[in-house]
């Protein structure tokens, strides 16, 4: 899952203009991520593809991934976990659950928010 993590921030700071849709290898600079190989990222990407995280435009292609942005569920998990202390405390409650989907990520990273911003208004 921190591959996934990290392959959305790459994707969602992709300067890609609305509409196009790009082209991306496993083996293009914006979405090499430190400490992963090409096969572990190409594997990464057609997961996102598959859970409906990015909105391919409908394009496949034989190696890698057509991207025109992130969907609505893209931009749900990438809010839900982009702060590294959400991530840690989120992959902390993951493991000792002792399995997880994104959908429970989710889940998981919402709830850990909500007791943080209930604890900041006094509810």
């Amino acid at each position: 899952m921190d591959l996934i993590r990290e392959l959305l921030l790459k994707l969602e700071a992709l300067p890609v203009r609305p509409g196009v849709v790009v082209h991306l290898r496993p083996d293009t600079a914006e979405v090499q991520v430190d400490g992963y190989d090409t096969d572990q990222i190409e594997y990464h990407l057609s997961l996102i593809e598959k859970a409906g995280l990015i909105d391919t435009g409908g394009v496949r292609p034989m190696m890698g991934i057509g991207f025109r942005s992130l969907s609505w569920s893209g931009h749900d998990f990438l809010d839900s976990v982009r702060s590294p202390d959400v991530w840690d405390k989120t992959k902390q409650v993951a493991s000792a659950a002792g399995g997880f989907t994104v959908e429970l990520l989710v889940f998981a990273a919402k709830t850990y928010l909500e007791g943080k911003i209930k604890g900041l208004i006094g509810g």
